[in-house]
């Protein structure tokens, strides 16, 4: 009788082992992003969340104005997970699927120049989005002031989580 293999012997792995940390980091990323993802849903669905009328206005633009909030949300969510690609073998090879370039390794570059420039954006961004939204004169209750900053606050950790994975990337991969 033959014995089946170990279920975690059956999976890829990537090049070098990846820390629990730079695991846990990656899943970070995901999670930070995801308040500021929900209350922009929530805006949308009408939720009442402190905000003034002109505020609700000037965010759902009748039309189109509906969808960009919840495809800004979607976008931003796929941007955080392609995080994920840094600590797992999907990114380190091309999916077998792909004409001409499945199965073979990702060069290190095709990861870490755009990893690195997404660092630099979104930290840009988280910074540039507190200050704003501290100096800004909005028509927002203090709870609803409170709400908006406990979702996007997060958004401050994404692009140094994503720089440490992005050096860990290279590192990883130039040590294997």
């Amino acid at each position: 009788m033959a014995i089946a293999a170990h279920p975690a012997r059956l999976r890829p792995h990537t090049a070098a082992p990846v820390p629990r940390w730079a695991r846990r980091a990656a899943a970070a990323v995901v999670w930070v992003n995801l308040p500021s993802g929900l209350w922009r849903l929530a805006v949308v669905l009408g939720v009442p969340l402190g905000l003034g009328d002109a505020e609700y206005d000037a965010m759902l633009v009748p039309g189109w104005g509906y969808l960009v909030l919840p495809l800004l949300s979607l976008a931003q969510e796929a941007l955080a997970a392609l995080t994920l690609g840094l600590v797992r073998p999907w990114g380190e090879r091309w999916p077998r699927k792909l004409p001409v370039l499945g199965g073979r390794r990702i060069p290190v570059l095709a990861a870490v120049v755009p990893a690195g420039l997404g660092a630099l954006a979104c930290t840009v961004y988280g910074v540039l989005f507190v200050w704003t939204t501290l100096h800004a004169e909005m028509a927002i209750t203090r709870w609803g002031l409170w709400l908006l900053n406990a979702c996007y606050l997060p958004l401050l950790a994404w692009g140094p989580l994503l720089a440490t994975l992005t050096l860990h990337y290279w590192h990883r991969r130039h040590s294997a």
